[in-house]
């Protein structure tokens, strides 16, 4: 089978490769921004108001760079996990919509060595991981938590550096559909990655969110791969998992809804690597003029990426990870001045700087879940980035 890899070359018809630049591509919009005419770095936290410190941040630096002769100014960025934690958006200088396909069309695969492991570590390791896992299990029988998303991240050194935009062509043709993102940060890392997962998009009156929880990996055997999806659709534990996320979401947008759709039952969603319960929702809103930051600052992070009730995850999360997730199972994607725009969740997703690579798994305790099932859950979900690094799974 071939490897895709890369190589420090230009891909023909990749015309969005400058590592300085900020792609967002889904099916809805996608769009290639340079440039920073200003940073926006308020916490979200309390962004659901209108009046938060952060929408009052977004409405100034829009009506500046309009006024300094941009006619659709646009925010881009992202939303750490921690909204109290300083955000990572901007508007940039230049902004062009695309048709939906230019990226992946451009992106090309490529048959090369894949790249060589100078140094990898799990945070926490499995020992701890597990024990993690248990504890959070343990909590559950006080009654007070449902679920609580637990994670590990992989700090990985190569032998060369790696630029951002040849993973991403990568990501592209080994995951053509989802969300794909490339985010230039600050300090010159850049936030790569492709999420399956919408968290929101606002188009006048219209939004949809499609979250994801319960999950099983993917088999190579197309038989063996069948049935477990099947059995996927089944479980107890997964069905329950996911019933609290949807549950938590129309609660809170039915009150801001005319009229708000939500199927009976979750549907099947395939990536490379991973089977997800997924469920489109679709809503009408009662104020159009509701700001999609608003709406996302509402909904983040809903119990996919936290768990039930919220602040009891968020504490679970505070006692028992080792880590700071920073922009991991975030959000990120863009706003218009209109307030129109799509947000996703940072999964899938990975941070890079120069030959270092940090990646991000996370899985979904409930009362039935259990450590060795949740440790081999991470290793799944981490597939995706491993895969577009041309790394192997397998062997870490």
């Amino acid at each position: 089978m071939a490897t895709l890899t890369t190589e420090n070359q230009t891909f023909p018809g990749f015309a969005y490769a400058e590592q300085s630049t900020f792609l967002y591509r889904s099916e809805f919009r996608s769009l290639s921004a340079s440039g920073v005419f200003e940073r926006i770095e308020t916490p979200a936290f309390g962004g659901e108001q209108e009046d938060s410190a952060l929408a009052q941040h977004i409405r100034q630096t829009l009506a500046r760079a309009k006024a300094a002769g941009q006619a659709v100014p646009v925010v881009v960025g992202a939303i750490p996990f921690d909204t109290r934690r300083p955000s990572s958006l901007y508007v940039p200088e230049n902004c062009q919509f695309v048709a939906n396909d230019s990226f992946t069309r451009a992106a090309r695969p490529m048959l090369q060595q894949p790249h060589r492991l100078a140094a990898c570590t799990s945070i926490p390791d499995e020992p701890r991981f597990k024990h993690a896992v248990a504890e959070a299990v343990s909590r559950f029988k006080q009654g007070k938590l449902d679920k609580a998303v637990l994670s590990r991240i992989l700090d990985i050194e190569l032998e060369q550096p790696v630029a951002g935009h040849q993973i991403l062509n990568n990501l592209m043709v080994q995951n053509p559909t989802g969300y794909h993102f490339s985010l230039p940060l600050a300090d010159g890392g850049v936030l790569l990655g492709a999420s399956p997962e919408l968290l929101i998009r606002k188009q006048g009156g219209e939004i949809h969110t499609n979250p994801l929880a319960g999950s099983a990996r993917r088999q190579d055997d197309a038989r063996q791969d069948r049935l477990g999806s099947e059995r996927l659709m089944r479980s107890t534990k997964d069905k329950y998992e996911h019933k609290l996320v949807i549950d938590d979401i129309r609660r809170r947008l039915a009150p801001l809804c005319a009229s708000l759709s939500v199927p009976s039952g979750p549907s099947l969603l395939s990536t490379g690597t991973m089977w997800h319960l997924s469920t489109r929702i679709r809503g009408e809103l009662l104020n159009p003029a509701l700001n999609v930051m608003q709406l996302a600052c509402l909904l983040h992070p809903t119990p996919a990426l936290c768990g039930f009730p919220t602040e009891s995850a968020r504490q679970l999360i505070a006692d028992l990870e080792p880590h700071d997730r920073g922009l991991f199972s975030g959000i990120v994607g863009w706003c218009d001045a209109n307030g129109d725009g799509e947000w996703a969740i940072v999964i899938r997703s990975g941070l890079l700087r120069g030959n270092r690579v940090r990646l991000f798994a996370g899985a979904g305790i409930v009362a039935a879940s259990t450590p060795q099932s949740e440790w081999m859950e991470t290793a799944a979900k981490l597939g995706t980035m491993l895969n577009a690094f041309g790394l192997n799974s397998g062997a870490l």
